[in-house]
């Protein structure tokens, strides 16, 4: 008997415990039409200009060229002989 009375609380407690309970359903919201489009965001700042480069190194001179070698002097020409005429013909156009 003295394991009676608690042999039969402990069954009672698995009893109830087995019972089948409600579930509890939550809604869930259905989301409405969509609002209207907001107003355009302002524009934003322009970046710096950036720093200018530094000027580069002024280059070296170039080395003088060599001179050339120098041609052949050329035979001496005849002598006139003095009694020599030199006749200028006209040009073909003024003959007409």
């Amino acid at each position: 008997m003295k394991y009676t009375l608690p042999m039969f609380a402990l069954v009672a407690v698995l009893g109830l415990a087995a019972c089948d309970r409600e579930t509890v359903v939550v809604p869930t919201p259905v989301p409405g039409p969509a609002g209207a489009t907001g107003a355009t965001g302002d524009t934003g700042a322009s970046g710096g200009t950036g720093a200018t480069g530094g000027t580069g190194a002024t280059g070296a001179t170039g080395s003088t060229g060599y001179t050339g070698a120098t041609g052949d002097t050329g035979a001496t020409g005849k002598t006139g002989s003095g009694d020599t005429t030199v006749i200028v013909m006209p040009p073909a156009s003024a003959a007409q």
